[in-house]
């Protein structure tokens, strides 16, 4: 059997991004691994740890400051975080982030345990919860849901995750066929520094490549007001745009331009605006609520010094675009509605 301590460990590092959003909270991803000042969570870029496992070795989870020499695990960030007294303290905190059951090791005979103390419904502690109990995409059914959207280039991003069994509550207008959980696709909401402040779920038909036959396959949770799920990291040409399948859709053909998908028409009107921002283009759908958030952002940006250029869709969004006309004809499309430079530098209908 494994080392209890070891175990906990070794989860936290299979929920590493997740556990450093919560705990070292001033920190940022880069590429592989998390960037802070130290293990105290002060902002800074002397400790990274590393996100993934690497070399066909347990890696995720581990850390080093470089102005210390110090390194550990995830457990070490908690106690630290935490200002724990003790190793019990840490791991009680370890199996409470990851919704474990308390352990009972130590005791004489079996004992009542105490439930674990459940999050608000849609807060951000349950939005971190769900987030840390999700998994990477490989191999799951949300490769094979977005590639039914054509989305076939999207690779292991960081902000989406696989969930097998994700809670769904029923509503009035769904029947009594549909079932209280299904597989869903769960999409991180971060703010400016990367900390997670929901998450959108999508739920997904077990048996085939479709949502899930429900009234209302898309629900957020959390605080989403001005924040967003980000592909990329912030630069001083970016899209914002609504929906997740429609901003995954101009990955397709522009793989380098940093996109922000704001969920709703409210939300994209409402995102914050990374400091490098100075051209911003809108995916717009075709409807009423596209233009308006469109008006509220160019009112926006316009005062702070930022371009903003429309992208509207040849269909009714870019998905759809994007299914029924492909990728080539697609990026010639859009290339018509960006800056030359950006077009030149960006898009990649290959």
């Amino acid at each position: 059997m494994e080392n209890p301590v070891r175990e906990l460990a070794r989860r936290l590092g299979e929920n590493a991004e997740a556990v450093c959003r919560h705990y070292l909270s001033n920190g940022r991803r880069e590429g592989l691994y998390w960037m802070v000042g130290d293990k105290g969570n002060a902002p800074g870029r002397s400790l990274y740890l590393r996100l993934v496992d690497g070399d066909g070795r347990r890696t995720a989870g581990k850390w080093t400051d470089a102005a210390t020499g110090d390194h550990g695990d995830l457990l070490d960030i908690i106690a630290a975080s935490c200002a724990h007294r003790n190793l019990a303290e840490t791991l009680a905190e370890a199996r409470r982030f990851l919704s474990l059951p308390p352990s009972d090791a130590g005791t004489q005979g079996p004992r009542p345990r105490p439930r674990p103390r459940r999050a608000p419904t849609g807060s951000p502690e349950a939005a971190a919860r769900l987030w840390a109990a999700s998994k990477p995409i490989a191999g799951t059914p949300v490769r094979t849901y977005l590639a039914s959207r054509a989305l076939r280039h999207v690779g292991d991003v960081p902000a989406l995750r696989y969930h097998p069994h994700c809670y769904y509550r029923r509503s009035e207008e769904d029947g009594s066929s549909v079932k209280s959980a299904y597989p869903a696709m769960i999409a991180a909401v971060t703010d400016l520094g990367g900390s997670l402040m929901g998450v959108h779920r999508t739920w997904l038909d077990p048996h085939r490549s479709t949502k899930a036959p429900v009234a209302y396959p898309r629900r957020a949770m959390g605080h989403l007001l001005g924040h967003g799920v980000r592909f990329g990291l912030a630069g001083e040409v970016m899209a914002f745009g609504e929906g997740i399948e429609t901003m995954l859709s101009l990955r397709e053909i522009a793989p380098a331009l940093p996109l922000i998908a704001g969920l709703s028409a409210a939300h994209l009107a409402a995102l914050e605006f990374p400091a490098p921002l100075r051209r911003l283009y809108v995916a717009r759908e075709r409807d009423a609520a596209g233009r308006a958030a469109f008006a509220t952002l160019a009112e926006r940006t316009a005062p702070l010094g930022i371009d903003i250029l429309p992208l509207d869709p040849a269909l009714d969004d870019l998905n759809s675009d994007l299914m029924q006309i492909g990728r080539s004809q697609l990026a010639a499309f859009i290339a018509t509605q960006m800056q030359v430079v950006d077009a030149e530098r960006m898009l990649d209908a290959a």
